[in-house]
């Protein structure tokens, strides 16, 4: 495609959100340069700035459009012949808001969503060549997007998408009216691309789906992730990972996993929300406290090291102060490495968005902040495992703040700290799976030494 307007043009992707989302990014750099087009690391050298968004929260509309109308203020980087800068909108956000969008923001470009990655290149072409603004997104995907061009983030990790969509419909969620109904690939789909990725040198490959545990229901016609598991498993890929994991459709299949699979991590992220019957019923999350519980205590019988991460939200409309004290109570007794908290967000077009709550904002922030501090306490105990322990880390990169410190994941999915053995570099590790001996537990990372340097 060397006669492409595209040729040599720079461009950066600026992603928000899950998972899928990122994938979906290295999609969008995989098409542009295969284009021909530049990735660069700024907004200041790039030409096209493409913005991947999520609509799950309020705060990322808010910031996708200071981020939008800070590019007014940014020049075009020398040498271009463009008339302006080319800001594209995709993701969540492009799904939901449509033509909406180039109104509040009337100097953005293009317009795509969630099912239609595969015309950027085009729609960018017609900008270039045409002018004008453009707004192309479809109501569902004929297909799956796995057949367009990808560059990875690392060479030794992958993403994996088993499924699209959701069919649960949280009453705070937003996800499967812009992500549609889901839809699960053929396993021999699946399988024939992890192949490919392992004979590629990945070492890790993390299946993506909104809820991976009800894979395959709809094509044939039961949960089908454990099969699915054991036959990744099988291609002997060094490291297997999900998310996320629905707790009403995970079940003992799965969960034996942990045990039966070595290559399947011990690391499960698993969104709990609430810790009331109450609040769960009214999010229509489908499960009890009780039943959460009792997952719990079976994945920690057949995998006792295994560390939990998992989402809670505060000041979902109705809570009350012994609703709260139920979700605190869950996170002391389960004792997470890692829990994303929330404030609720009211997403228009939701079901929990016409509730009503009179609840004061300090209660809840006041409830929140005592949450924070119950996690950070007990994520720290719950490093406290690992200590003195011989670990297989997976390096990454160097600490950002100290270029002497390598930094990796362990089996657990929690952030690793060496020193950089004098005389080596970053490359000498990049995508090598070595053994650290445990020296130090932080909150959120371990430190340790190379077990053999």
């Amino acid at each position: 495609m060397s006669t492409s307007s595209l040729a040599d043009k720079t461009f950066h992707v600026i992603t928000y959100g899950c998972q899928m989302n990122k994938h979906d990014s290295e999609r969008i750099v995989g098409m542009l340069t295969s284009w021909n087009a530049r990735e660069v690391s700024t907004i200041e050298e790039a030409e096209i700035v493409v913005f991947m968004t999520c609509c799950v929260r309020e705060a990322a509309d808010i910031r996708l459009k200071g981020q939008v109308a800070s590019l007014k203020n940014i020049p075009l980087p020398q040498g271009s012949h463009l008339k302006k800068r080319i800001v594209a909108i995709g993701g969540c956000i492009g799904q939901r808001d449509k033509e909406q969008l180039e109104v509040e923001l009337p100097h953005v470009d293009i317009v795509f969503g969630t099912f239609n990655l595969g015309d950027l290149p085009a729609l960018l072409e017609e900008i270039i060549t045409e002018g004008g603004q453009r707004v192309s997104v479809l109501d569902s995907a004929s297909s799956f997007p796995t057949d367009l061009p990808t560059k990875r983030e690392h060479e030794w990790a992958a993403w994996l998408p088993i499924s699209i969509g959701c069919n649960n419909f949280c009453t705070y969620c937003i996800v499967p009216y812009v992500r549609g109904r889901e839809k699960s690939r053929t396993m021999e789909d699946i399988l024939t691309e992890a192949q490919g990725l392992i004979d590629d040198g990945v070492k890790e490959i993390t299946l993506l789906g909104q809820n991976v545990n009800s894979y395959g229901r709809d094509i044939y016609g039961s949960p089908h992730f454990a099969q699915l598991l054991h036959r990744i498993a099988d291609l002997g890929v060094e490291r297997i990972r999900f998310a996320t994991s629905h707790p009403k459709d995970l079940n003992d299949e799965v969960i034996r996993a942990f045990a039966t699979l070595p290559n399947v991590m011990p690391a499960l992220h698993l969104p709990v929300q609430s810790g009331s019957n109450t609040i769960l019923k009214e999010m229509n999350r489908r499960y009890t406290r009780e039943h959460y519980l009792e997952i719990v205590a079976k994945l920690r019988d057949v995998r006792p090291d295994i560390a939990l991460s998992t989402d809670v939200i505060v000041g979902f409309p109705g809570e009350r102060e012994e609703d709260f004290q139920d979700t605190y109570s869950l996170i002391d007794e389960v004792g997470y490495n890692q829990v994303f908290t929330f404030i609720y967000s009211k997403r228009e077009g939701t079901p929990a968005a016409s509730m009503v709550d009179n609840t004061p904002h300090d209660v809840i922030q006041s409830r929140f902040d005592s949450l924070v501090d119950l996690v950070q306490k007990r994520a720290f105990e719950m490093n406290l495992r690992y200590n003195h322990q011989n670990l297989e880390v997976l390096f990454e990169s160097l600490s950002k703040r100290d270029k002497t410190i390598l930094t990796g994941r362990s089996p657990h999915n929690i952030t690793v700290h060496v020193p950089l053995p004098e005389g080596k570099t970053l490359s000498d590790f990049q995508g090598k799976i070595l053994s650290v001996d445990i020296e130090e537990t932080k909150t959120w990372y371990l430190k340790g030494q190379l077990t053999h340097e």
